[in-house]
This record gives C-alpha cells, structure tokens and sequence, in this order.
C-alpha cells in the first residue's frame, strides 16, 4: 500500500508533463504552418479559441455630443453648445437635428466629408446663433430637401449661400423646402438705423433667393416673422416652382412691388398678420391669373375708404380668398368690425371728414352770407313801389323805342311810301 501512494503522485506528474508537451507541439506545428495551405475549416483548436467566434463589421460611428439611429438614419445634436458641425458624422445620416447650440458662422464647405454625406436630405440648425452662412456652405450635400435656418440672427447670408462658392460656378441646388422664419437680427445689430437696417436685410435675403438658377426647383418657402416692410420687386422671380409661399406675422404695408405673375405653380400665399391696407388692381388680377392659389388674408388692418371699392367687389366675385368672410374693416372708426364682403359703395367715404376749425370757418362763413342775404331781400321789399315804378318806365321807353324801329322798318319797305317820301323832300 505505501508503494502504490507513493506512486500515484508521480504517475500523475507524468501525465501533466506529456499534456504540457503535446500542446507546446501542437501549438509549434501550427505556428509553423503556412497560412495559405491552411483552410479557415480546419484552424487550429487553440488558433480557434484565441481568436473567437467570427463578429460583424462594427457600426459607424456617432459623435460624442449625438444620439445617433441608424435604423432611423437619424443623428440629433440638441442643446449641446457645439461650435461647430461634428467632424465625425456617420456617412448613413439622413435626418441630422444641430438645434440649440453655439454654432456663430457657418463656412464654406462646412458638410464636406469623406465619405461624403450624400444621403444627408434633411438638416435643421434652427435656434442656434448663426449670424454668418457663406458661400458654398452647403455644398458636398447633393441630395439635401430640406433645410432650415429659422431662429437665427442673420447679419451676413451670402448671396452664394445656397448654391457653389463662386459666382463661376453656380451649380443648381437641390433644395425643396428652405425655411428661414425669424432670421431678421436684433434691432441693435441692424446697420444704420432701424430702418435702413431693414432695407438691407430685405435686400441681402432677396440677393441668396435669386442667386443665379440655384432654387429653380424650390417649391416651399417660408419668410414669416422678419418684420419685412415691403417685398422687393424680383424677389420671386427665379422661384418658377414655388407652390408655398409663407408672409405671415411680417410688417408688409403694400405688395405693389411684387410679382407674382411667373409664380404659375403657387397653391397657397399666407399674408396674415401684416399691415396691408389696401390691395390695387394690378395685384389682384395677377392672382385672379393663377389657376390653384389661394390667398390667406386675415388679420390686417384694411381701411375702408373709396380706394377699398375695387377690392370689396373683386372679393365678392372670387373664390382666391378662402377666409374672406373674416375680413374686417380697422379704419376709419365708424366702419371698424365691418366685413369686407358686408360693404356697399355708399358705405365707402371718399372724402374725408373736414377738420374741426375748418368747420367753424365755414359755418361762421354761411351766416355772414345769410345775413347779407337777408339784409338785400328786406332792402328790396321796403322799396317795393319804387322799384315796381321803375319797372313800368323802363317797360314804357322800351316800348317806344321798338316803335320807332318799327315805323322806320314799314316805310323801308313799302315802295309807295319811299316815293312818297322822295317826292316830299323834292
């Protein structure tokens, strides 16, 4: 029994040795083995185990400040002071959200990625504080619809903005829905003046829209809540697709010079919220032109004068203005919270009411004459047998007068009393 105890361990022994030894063999053999003559079928159990079981290729990568969904092909970067784009950007995006940061400029080239984002279709960078977009800073997106710059402080939006870098070479864009809602800059940030600064932001925005050919193929767009006076005159004029057109909560007074004549496509106009007073006729036949629009028209402070008249009966006959039935009258007081189409010719006052101290004049001036009127009439009426008596003298000279024509006439012309009459003076 001690004999065989005392075996047992050292049997064991050699049996750890030889197991140690085949497998430094066993791992030798397959070092040395050329890959090529070595199929992936009949790897190595030890190769095998190092190695693992085969993975997929890993997913792209989301940057640090996104939530990225590539079932969704969504990456949202919200209210995460980014200065500017992410460099890293999954190329599989398709909806990308840059809302609420800290981004000031956006340059030229700013989606330029390789691989590039060609399926990139829609792109918010809404409620940041861009104050500068420049040329060719959409470039490298050639399938981008959608894009929207509202609520940011725009000082300087290139005339290149939404199409190539240079004048040279301007590609068309592939926009179809630009939305730029209250972009207008803080009055303090307005160059010369308030209304000056106006001017020059009207222009700068109508310069980006009718850059070459590049948004011939818009077909929404949305200017609401920039405080625009008026429309300047070829604002439209390279927008041949346009079918939404959004005016609304602006400080329009007049669209007279607008054209809206090439906007043949235009389904919907929305101009409530303004200060429109008046619209003249050359506006409203231009819409009368257009087969499908429509025109929203509400809450304006329309005047209801004798210029209105045109107006009243061109609402009365169309079906442009679908809400024309809310339309009101703001001035002057008499006709306020009347309806537009509730109005008649004699309601429309051409002539304004006459000052107060001009009234007076006039009034005093009617009694003066009355008074002089009056004075004349009694003058007359005391003098009446006078005046009666000398009537009948100038009706009895007159008399006499004719008379003696009268006689002179007979005599001319009866021969016998003209022969008579030379025989007497014989």
């Amino acid at each position: 029994m001690p004999g065989a105890g005392s075996r047992g361990p050292a049997a064991g022994d050699g049996r750890l040795r030889l197991a140690r030894l085949a497998l430094v063999l066993l791992g030798w053999v397959s070092a040395s083995a050329p890959s090529s003559s070595v199929p992936s079928s009949s790897t190595s159990p030890v190769a095998f185990l190092a190695s693992g079981s085969v993975q997929p290729p890993p997913a792209e990568r989301c940057p640090a400040a996104c939530e990225c969904s590539e079932a969704a092909r969504t990456v949202k970067c919200v209210n995460r002071n980014l200065m500017e784009v992410p460099a890293d950007l999954p190329p599989y995006v398709r909806n990308l959200f840059l809302t609420g940061n800290q981004m000031t400029v956006l340059p030229a080239g700013a989606f330029a990625r390789r691989p590039p984002l060609a399926d990139l279709a829609a792109l918010n960078l809404s409620g940041n504080h861009l104050k500068e977009v420049c040329a060719g800073a959409f470039e490298h997106l050639p399938g981008l619809r959608q894009l929207d710059l509202s609520h940011n402080p725009l000082t300087n939006l290139s005339a290149f903005a939404f199409a190539g870098s240079n004048s040279s070479a301007l590609a068309p864009s592939p926009l179809v829905e630009l939305i730029l809602n209250h972009i207008v800059p803080p009055e303090d940030q307005r160059q010369n003046g308030s209304f000056e600064g106006m001017v020059a932001f009207e222009s700068m925005v109508a310069a980006a829209l009718r850059s070459g050919l590049a948004l011939q193929g818009l077909r929404r767009l949305e200017l609401a809540s920039n405080h625009f006076l008026y429309l300047p005159r070829d604002l439209l004029s390279q927008l041949p697709s346009l079918t939404h057109l959004d005016l609304r909560n602006n400080s329009l007074v007049s669209l007279t010079y607008a054209s809206f004549r090439n906007l043949t496509h235009l389904e919907s106009l929305h101009l409530e919220d303004n200060a429109l007073k008046v619209l003249h006729n050359s506006t409203l036949a231009e819409w009368q032109g257009l087969a499908r629009v429509r025109v929203f028209l509400d809450n304006n402070p329309w005047v209801c004068d004798c210029y209105m008249a045109d107006m009243v009966a061109w609402l009365k006959e169309t079906e442009v203005v679908p809400d024309k039935a809310k339309l009101t009258c703001a001035f002057p007081e008499k006709m306020r919270n009347r309806g537009l189409l509730d109005l008649n010719t004699s309601d429309l006052d051409c002539y304004p009411p006459l000052p107060p101290s001009l009234q007076t004049s006039y009034v005093f001036l009617g009694i003066v004459l009355a008074l002089i009127g009056a004075i004349f009439l009694l003058v007359l009426y005391l003098n009446r047998k006078g005046i009666k008596k000398w009537m009948h003298n100038i009706r009895d000279a007159c008399r006499d007068h004719m008379e003696g024509y009268h006689y002179r006439y007979e005599i001319n012309a009866d021969p016998r009393l003209t022969n008579l009459s030379s025989n007497s003076d014989v």
